[in-house]
C-alpha cells in the first residue's frame, strides 16, 4: 500500500481504539455526579457504595484513554506533517486549550475522587465528581472544535500556502461545532449508560450485590432511554447542518445520484457506485427534502453534480450511517422495554432482558465509531474541506515501510492494552462493590 493509505489506516486504528474510552467515561462521569448528588443529599450508604465502584471503573478506562490519546496526537507531526504545516496556527489552539482547560482539571479532581474518600468531606468529593465530568465534557468540546474546523473551516485566510486565524470565535463556532458536539455528547451519555446497565445486569444475573445492582441498573436504564431518544433529535440537527454545508456527504449518506426536488429518504438500499444507482431501494418520497431543508419541494444535490474524483467512498459512508441509525433505534427499543418491565415490577428478575443488556455494552461505542466513520470518510477526499486534500497532507519524508511497521506495533500494543483493560474490569467486577457497612466512623460522620 502507498503511504497515504497506510497513514489513513494507522490514524483510523489509533482514533478508533482511543474513542472507546472517552465514549464510555464522559457519560459515566455524569452518572457518577448524579450518584454523588444523591449521596450528598440523602446520606444513604448505598450511594457511597455505588459511587466508589463506578469511580474505580471510570479511572481504569480514563488511564487507557489518556495513553491512547497521546499517541494519536503525535501522528499529526509524524505522518501528517503537510497537514500540520497548513493548519498549525489554527489546529494548535483548540488542542492547547483542551490540555490547559480540560485535561488538567479532569485529572486533578479524579485524583481526589479516587484517593480522597478518607481525606476530604462528602461535599468536596461531590464537587470533585462535578469537575471531572465538566473537564471531560470541555475536553470533548475542544477536540470537536478542531475536527469541526476540518469539516467546515471558518475564521481564517490562506497566506503563503498556510491557513492563518483571523477570527477565534468564528473558527471555534464554525457551522458544524455545536451540532457535532451535542450529538457526540449524547452518544457518550448513551455509551456510559449502557456500560452501567450491562454491568449491573451481570450482578443481578449472578445474584450478587443486588441492591447496588438494582439502583445502578434503574439509573442507567432511565438515562439510556432519555439519551437514546434525544439522539434522534440531535442527529437530525446535525444532518440539517451537513445538508447545508457538505452536500456531497449528504448525497453519499442517502445514496442520491441525481439532483432532484422532493428527494426521497432511503429506508433500505444497496449502493452500486459503478452503475450510479441504488439497488433494491425502498424510499419515502419527499422525506429527505422535508427533513433536510424543511420543505417538500427543496432541491437536494446528487453525487453527479460533483466531480467523481471528489465523491466520498460511497459504500463505507452509506453503510456506516445506516447501521448507526439502526443501532440507535435498537437502543430506544431496548431501554423502552426495560422501563416497561420496571413499571411492571418484572425487570430485575427478567433473565433474558438482563442477558441482552449485558451483551449490548459495546453497541453504543460501535454506533459512535460508525458515526465518526460517516463523518470522516464522508468528507473525503478532503482532509480540510475544499482546502486541502488528504493525499496532499501526508509527510513527504516518511516511507511506507516505516508507517507499516508502526501500524503493526500499534495494533499489537493496543491489543495488549485492550486485554489488560478488560482483565482489570473483570477483576473489579468479581471483587464487586464494598459492603455498605464497611466505611469508617469518620466517613459516616462526614455524610451526616
Amino acid at each position: 500500500m502507498d503511504v497515504v493509505t497506510l497513514s489513513r489506516v494507522q490514524f483510523a486504528v489509533t482514533i478508533g481504539f482511543h474513542w472507546i474510552f472517552p465514549s464510555i467515561t464522559i457519560g459515566l462521569a455524569w452518572l457518577i455526579v448524579w450518584i454523588m448528588t444523591r449521596y450528598l443529599r440523602s446520606g444513604e450508604r448505598i450511594y457511597r457504595v455505588m459511587a466508589r465502584f463506578w469511580i474505580k471503573l471510570f479511572a481504569l478506562s480514563f488511564v487507557v484513554g489518556v495513553a491512547s490519546g497521546i499517541v494519536m496526537e503525535f501522528q499529526f507531526g509524524t505522518n501528517w506533517s503537510e497537514y500540520s504545516r497548513f493548519v498549525g496556527d489554527i489546529f494548535g489552539v483548540p488542542l492547547t486549550a483542551e490540555v490547559l482547560l480540560a485535561f488538567f482539571l479532569e485529572s486533578t479532581f479524579l485524583g481526589v475522587l479516587v484517593f480522597g474518600w478518607r481525606r476530604v468531606s462528602v461535599r468536596a468529593h461531590w464537587f470533585s465528581s462535578l469537575m471531572v465530568a465538566v473537564g471531560a465534557t470541555i475536553s470533548a468540546f475542544w477536540i470537536i472544535v478542531a475536527n469541526s474546523w476540518m469539516q467546515t473551516p471558518a475564521g481564517y485566510h490562506v497566506v503563503n500556502g498556510r491557513a492563518e486565524l483571523t477570527s477565534f470565535a468564528a473558527a471555534v463556532f464554525n457551522p458544524s461545532t455545536v451540532p457535532r458536539f451535542l450529538h457526540t455528547i449524547g452518544s457518550t451519555m448513551t455509551s456510559g449508560a449502557f456500560f452501567m446497565l450491562g454491568i449491573s445486569a451481570w450482578f443481578l444475573l449472578k445474584g450478587r450485590h443486588v441492591e447496588f445492582a438494582r439502583r445502578s441498573l434503574t439509573l442507567a436504564l432511565i438515562v439510556g432511554l432519555i439519551t437514546s431518544l434525544a439522539q434522534f433529535g440531535l442527529g437530525h440537527y446535525h444532518a440539517v447542518q451537513v445538508a447545508a454545508t457538505q452536500p456531497e456527504k449528504l448525497a453519499a449518506i442517502e445514496g442520491i445520484f441525481e439532483t432532484q426536488r422532493r428527494a426521497p429518504a432511503l429506508l433500505f438500499g444497496i449502493p452500486d457506485e459503478d452503475a450510479e444507482t441504488m439497488r433494491a431501494a425502498i424510499r419515502v418520497p419527499g422525506a429527505l427534502s422535508l427533513l433536510a431543508f424543511g420543505d417538500l419541494e427543496a432541491e437536494v444535490q446528487g453525487l453527479k453534480d460533483f466531480p467523481k474524483d471528489e465523491w466520498p467512498p460511497l459504500a463505507l459512508t452509506f453503510y456506516s450511517f445506516h447501521l448507526m441509525v439502526a443501532l440507535g433505534a435498537y437502543f430506544v427499543l431496548l431501554t423502552a422495554l426495560g422501563v416497561y418491565l420496571l413499571w411492571r415490577r418484572a425487570l430485575y428478575d427478567h433473565a433474558l432482558f438482563l442477558r441482552v443488556a449485558l451483551l449490548s455494552i459495546p453497541l453504543p461505542v460501535i454506533a459512535g465509531e460508525l458515526g465518526w466513520i460517516t463523518a470522516e470518510v464522508g468528507r473525503q477526499p478532503w482532509i480540510v474541506y475544499h482546502l486541502l486534500k488528504t493525499s496532499d497532507a501526508v509527510s513527504v519524508v516518511v516511507p511506507p515501510g516505516q508507517v507499516l511497521f508502526s501500524l503493526i506495533m500499534f495494533c499489537l500494543i493496543y491489543g495488549l492494552l485492550f486485554v489488560v483493560w478488560i482483565s482489570l474490569l473483570r477483576r473489579e467486577m468479581r471483587k464487586g462493590p464494598e459492603s455498605p457497612g464497611s466505611a469508617s466512623a469518620r466517613e459516616v460522620s462526614e455524610s451526616a
